[in-house]
């Protein structure tokens, strides 16, 4: 892999801010994920005063354990805008990679670490195969690449289960979804240490600046010496594979593969992307702003619920917000 970026340059790539992007100490996505940081401070303090239960004990170990899923698959979403791509098929991945654990470890009798590896890997394998060869190597449009593998992932699924939920009984997927690390939820830790792996990749290694650079300017890009095909692969099987991992934890947290999970994670997760400061156009925002929409979008959907809001508002505020996401997207100027 070339060691030169857009211009043959790498000292701009090399000061790169806190949310591991290249480019100014403070810019847009900075800004934003601020301002996603003091709403949700607001929230919280809001909704710890107007009701009885929100800042419980209970109630955060509930909130944060189930927001684990979202935020870990909301972290691949986001190497696909950065390298200026989208990925319908997250919510497919995630069901799918749920029933590839079932039948790994129900069905062949694999130990359970090493069908959570398999159905890992497998993961990366459908993302960058099927949507990154497509999308990267033979420039087919994402949307119709996704939307199409969507549809395929779905059917998979629908067709292997029959429409019925598969068991995943195992003393270590019980503590994968419940138990605790020094009083913290394993979910947490498991989302937390993504984070930071993805932090460090984005920021501190040469795939994550050519991520930058791929998604910025695809065509300066290659013309300095970067093999956007193969980052483009690359970065669709890490999307696959963070959807796997969220399949398995899914699967975890409710004792079963089901094919009724992930039909909304797509939505959520791009909403979360967007929230913290990572643009549609691609070449900017960082993990430590999506790991902040998460959070807000799981404040906002639990204060909600314990308010007694029916549900079909709190869908309809989810979407404002991802309205409101994408525009706020659209009109900021392009660094």
């Amino acid at each position: 892999m070339s060691d030169t970026t857009i211009g043959g340059d790498r000292s701009a790539i090399d000061e790169a801010d806190a949310l591991g992007q290249p480019g100014k100490s403070w810019n847009f996505a900075d800004r934003q994920w601020l301002a996603v940081l003091v709403l949700l401070v607001a929230l919280v303090v809001l909704f710890s005063a107007t009701q009885d239960n929100f800042a419980s004990t209970a109630n955060w170990r509930t909130l944060m354990s189930s927001s684990a899923i979202l935020w870990v698959a909301s972290i691949g979403l986001t190497f696909a805008f950065i390298v200026g791509g989208f990925d319908l098929s997250i919510g497919a991945n995630l069901a799918l990679s749920g029933f590839v654990l079932a039948w790994l470890y129900t069905d062949i009798g694999f130990p359970i670490g090493l069908a959570i590896v398999a159905t890992v890997l497998f993961g990366f394998s459908i993302g960058a195969l099927a949507n990154g060869v497509l999308i990267g190597r033979y420039q087919v449009s994402f949307f119709i690449v996704t939307l199409g593998t969507l549809s395929l992932f779905r059917g998979i699924v629908n067709q292997v289960s029959d429409t019925k939920s598969k068991p995943v009984a195992n003393v270590w997927t019980d503590h994968l979804a419940f138990s605790d690390v020094v009083g913290i939820p394993v979910p947490v830790i498991v989302s937390v240490v993504i984070t930071a792996v993805a932090f460090y990749v984005l920021r501190y290694t040469y795939l994550g600046r050519d991520i930058y650079a791929s998604g910025g300017n695809p065509a300066a890009a290659a013309l300095a010496g970067i093999r956007v095909q193969r980052t483009t692969i690359i970065v669709f099987g890490i999307v696959g594979a963070c959807a796997a991992i969220a399949g398995v934890m899914q699967a975890a947290r409710i004792g079963a593969a089901s094919p009724q999970v992930g039909n909304t994670t797509i939505f959520d997760a791009a909403a979360a992307v967007l929230l913290g400061g990572t643009s549609f156009r691609g070449g900017s925002g960082g993990v430590i702003g999506t790991a902040l929409g998460v959070l807000l979008l799981s404040v906002v959907a639990n204060g909600l619920a314990i308010s007694g809001l029916a549900s079909a508002w709190q869908q309809m505020i989810t979407g404002a917000i991802v309205i409101g996401a994408a525009v706020i997207d659209r009109i900021q100027p392009r660094s």
